[in-house]
């Protein structure tokens, strides 16, 4: 329902928010939903037989390949916030972020277009098969990290510095990306049971429509988001030469894709993605130390980074056991687990679609809890939060040690024990994601808020990036990994619930860092 003008915003309101609400949360749902629609399927496709129309790949090249394109989806949202800032405004960049994206799909639907989908006398891949497979990962990678950092911050521009809704208004958009996610797994596993690049191409239409609704309702956006036009002749030089720049590295990076194509250079996924690991963390610490060291800091700000440096560790430990939902549980899904309910076999992406059933339903009643806790003086501290999100996924995989332990005795485990640790993991995530956010902002010294945004990034997306390499290693694909799937889970188990302890045992230490932030 449209509401005449709220004198807080300057247009038209809907339910007392801006109306460029709205056209943020579909394009957001829609976003999301070719994203997760596609991860529901990238490991299943990576594994398949090819003559099952997949690409038969082993667990370790795909968990590998799958950690590398997660990592790329968080790590270039950092120089696509920073093109947004400086180039294109915030508004061009989701445009030409969503079109990219839906290229990426669309290119990954092509061998289906060009195949009679008679795959099983198919006996190797074409270079249609592998160069249209990555050359789709890479456009997302790269349309993601133009629209997904930007569309965020057109949202927090809506509302005016201190609005009492801006809260609220990010809480429904986060309700646009949990219904997109929960939606897209479901609607594009099913088409793949009849041919897998249909999946990808659904998930591709999933974002064109988000692209029309935003052209067509992008007149509530106006004065949002837009360039920074330069204000002499001087800023005008200074900004042409930066897009030179930017177009030269861009056919540089393009250059490389090129030769990788053509095997110029040799592709070892697991060999890439370990450097890659090394490289991200190395980034992270040697530039906290930097800012700790050198960054003209009083000794309260220097504690603060190094809490944030602290969390960083453990936040890409949590995303590292969280994100393998898309990967070592996906597979699970497929491989052990009794997926036929009344003589119907239940398509495995339809699991995908359980975390955000859950987000749905829980995160009000955690929001409520927190404030409930909070009137009585009885709310976790952030340390304490974080720990518990650490031991509730910990919680989660040891529910499914006793699931491989079934599954190793050659037997197929009920959908219950993934259920139970999707809805541990959940409960995890709202705990700690929500949390982390928040504390980095208020942990973040003047004048660094961006970048210190930008390192909890990089520990999901170094979290992401260990969860693919996990994957190729505990997704029981031969017998012998089988037998040892079950140590494999409680290695997991061990690791995970020995980081909330030492967290926990840290806390004193954290808080006192931390200074007058609770």
């Amino acid at each position: 329902m449209e509401t005449p003008n709220n004198p807080e915003f300057e247009g038209p309101t809907i339910f007392g928010h801006p109306k460029g609400l709205m056209t943020l949360f579909f394009t957001e749902m829609w976003e999301r939903f070719s994203y997760y629609g596609m991860r529901a399927l990238l490991i299943l496709f990576m594994t398949a037989a090819i003559t099952e129309g997949g690409l038969g790949f082993d667990d370790k090249t795909s968990g590998a390949i799958y950690g590398l394109y997660t990592m790329g989806v968080y790590l270039l949202a950092l120089p696509g916030g920073w093109l947004a800032d400086r180039l294109f405004g915030l508004k061009k960049s989701v445009w030409y972020g969503g079109i990219i994206i839906a290229m990426g799909h669309f290119t990954m639907a092509l061998p289906g277009i060009f195949s009679s989908g008679d795959y099983a006398s198919k006996t190797e891949l074409s270079s249609l098969d592998i160069n249209s497979f990555f050359l789709g990962l890479i456009l997302i990678v790269f349309g993601t990290g133009l629209l997904k950092p930007n569309i965020s911050s057109i949202v927090g521009q809506l509302y005016p510095a201190g609005s009492t809704k801006r809260d609220a208004g990010f809480s429904i958009f986060y309700m646009g990306i949990n219904l997109g996610a929960l939606i897209a797994p479901i609607a594009c596993s099913t088409l793949a049971e009849y041919d897998w690049h249909l999946g990808f191409g659904l998930a591709g239409f999933g974002m064109v429509l988000g692209l029309i609704q935003y052209k067509l309702t992008g007149s509530s956006l106006d004065g949002y988001g837009e360039a920074i036009v330069p204000a002499d002749d001087v800023e005008k030089s200074k900004q042409s030469r930066l897009k030179t720049t930017v177009t030269w590295i861009g056919l540089v990076v393009l250059g490389l894709i090129a030769t990788m194509f053509t095997g110029v250079v040799p592709i070892n996924a697991p060999a890439i993605a370990s450097a890659s690991g090394t490289i991200i963390a190395l980034v992270g610490f040697g530039y906290l130390g930097y800012v700790i060291l050198f960054g003209g800091l009083n000794k309260s700000d220097r504690n603060k980074v190094g809490v944030i440096a602290i969390l960083f560790l453990f936040s890409a430990m949590f995303w590292s056991g969280f994100e393998q939902a898309g990967s070592t549980l996906n597979l699970f899904a497929e491989r052990f687990t009794d997926r036929t309910v009344l003589g119907f076999e239940i398509p495995t992406g339809y699991f995908q679609s359980i975390n955000s059933m859950f987000i749905i339903i829980f995160a009000p009643i955690f929001g409520g809890m927190w404030v409930w806790l909070g009137r009585k003086n009885l709310e976790p501290s952030s340390p304490l939060k974080f720990t518990f999100g650490l031991l509730l996924l910990g919680l989660g995989f040891l529910v499914m040690y006793f699931a491989a332990k079934i599954a190793a005795s050659g037997d197929l485990a009920a959908p219950t024990w993934l259920i139970m640790t999707y809805m541990l993991h959940t409960f995890g995530e709202l705990a700690l994601s929500p949390v982390g956010l928040s504390l980095v902002t208020k942990l973040a010294p003047k004048g660094y808020g961006g970048q210190m945004m930008g390192i909890w990034f990089l520990s999901v997306s170094l979290g992401n990036l260990f969860a693919g390499l996990i994957a190729g290693e505990a997704s029981g694909g031969t017998e012998e990994a089988l037998a040892q799937m079950p140590d494999q889970y409680m290695m997991i188990v061990y690791t995970v619930i020995g980081s909330a302890a030492l967290l926990f045992l840290l806390k004193p230490i954290i808080r006192k860092m931390m200074g007058e932030v609770h």
